[in-house]
């Protein structure tokens, strides 16, 4: 008897390929998928911490550019800070400082003496400054909240800080002289109000600071 497989080469072909591709079916049936080792998940968790640390270290950074009026979060310099207290002199009570990022500010004032407010948008940055308050023994004197200043109003305050930004100065004077009782002092840094006239300037370039009393500097 001949072989058909011996005439009919193809045909032997397509038989090899057919038993090639039932062992493959069998072995995918009986095959577990691939698992995470001990190692492998303790750094696919160490990765994801990462990430979501260096993502809430970011916040800071990028929330601005979200809010309607964007605020940076640009550490005041030695020098700034120096300036506004300089022209701060012989003035006490409370003192609030509008965007206060890390908290540098009002934790100067209060060891100036003055009964320190922080208020900023990102709660990050809030926590930071309770924390800087609380292992420097400045909790009672200096307080940081999270609070948006265009919804807060500013008369119980006798000094205030602003380390603004341009497009926001004609809307904070307008605010500013609505809320602020007589007598109050404001420190504008790194940009002046537009229309009121200041009774002091110290410093130069980004380190310039101008302050303004109520109700002499009022146009």
């Amino acid at each position: 008897m001949v072989n058909d497989k011996e005439h009919d080469p193809d045909l032997y072909s397509k038989q090899n390929e057919c038993n090639f591709c039932q062992q493959l079916s069998e072995a995918g049936k009986s095959s577990k998928p691939p698992q995470l080792s001990q190692r492998g998940l303790i750094m696919l968790g160490l990765t994801g911490a990462i990430f979501s640390g260096i993502t809430a270290l970011l916040v800071p950074f990028v929330s601005p550019g979200l809010r309607r009026i964007a605020l940076p979060y640009i550490p005041a310099s030695p020098s700034q800070v120096h300036n506004v207290f300089s022209v701060l002199k012989n003035r006490s009570g409370s003192l609030l400082d509008i965007g206060s990022g890390d908290g540098r500010v009002t934790l100067f004032a209060a060891r100036k003496g003055f009964q320190g407010y922080g208020v900023e948008l990102n709660f990050w940055l809030v926590l930071y400054s309770r924390w800087q308050a609380w292992i420097h023994g400045l909790s009672s004197q200096a307080k940081f909240f999270k609070k948006d200043l265009w919804k807060m109003d500013l008369c119980t305050y006798q000094n205030i800080v602003v380390f603004g930004v341009e497009s926001m100065m004609p809307p904070l004077e307008v605010k500013l002289g609505q809320e602020l009782k007589p007598g109050t002092n404001i420190v504008a840094c790194r940009f002046p109000l537009p229309s009121w006239s200041p009774v002091t300037t110290l410093g130069e370039g980004v380190d310039t600071v101008w302050l303004y009393t109520i109700p002499h500097s009022l146009p």
